[in-house]
């Protein structure tokens, strides 16, 4: 078996600190904010703290109500992180590392949402920027990951 690559290392570090930054503000939002008793807090210009639960994937697309859909989602996410992770192995740009790891943590720190409360706490609301979604540090690193992943592919094609 081929020997893990340093963009696949930087995936494998970026990963933690993606689920640690991730819980750490669920924490504070649910915990010492409790922002669940509460309305909407200001936060910078157009952002405010409003706390949603999310029964579907990122962004609340493909809400479901039915108890099964939570576990069919964990399984999803779950599914993901283990083959970007098996990816990340053999990741040769530091970029592809990079996003994997963005990708990887985002879907482990919902994943424990999910698992653990089962929904996963949406807190960050841009409506204000017409930006129609609330989301978590989760749903942005997946997010960003992917910008990153397209964005690398679309200007920096591998080299036949």
């Amino acid at each position: 078996m081929k020997a893990v690559t340093r963009s696949g290392w930087l995936a494998y570090g970026i990963a933690p600190v993606v689920v640690a930054a991730d819980q750490a503000t669920k924490a504070f939002v649910l915990g010492s904010l409790r922002l669940e008793d509460r309305g909407p807090i200001p936060l910078i210009g157009p952002l405010d703290l409003r706390l949603v639960w999310n029964q579907g994937i990122s962004f609340g697309l493909f809400r479901y109500d039915l108890p099964w859909t939570r576990w069919a989602l964990a399984a999803f996410a779950l599914a993901v992180a283990a083959a970007l992770a098996v990816w990340a192995r053999r990741a040769e740009r530091p970029l592809t590392g990079l996003a994997i790891g963005l990708i990887i943590g985002g879907a482990v720190g919902n994943l424990i949402d999910r698992v653990r409360i089962g929904a996963v706490a949406d807190f960050i609301d841009a409506t204000g920027l017409h930006f129609p979604w609330v989301f978590n540090i989760a749903d942005s690193a997946i997010s960003v990951g992917i910008a990153v992943l397209i964005a690398e592919s679309l200007f920096n094609p591998r080299r036949t």
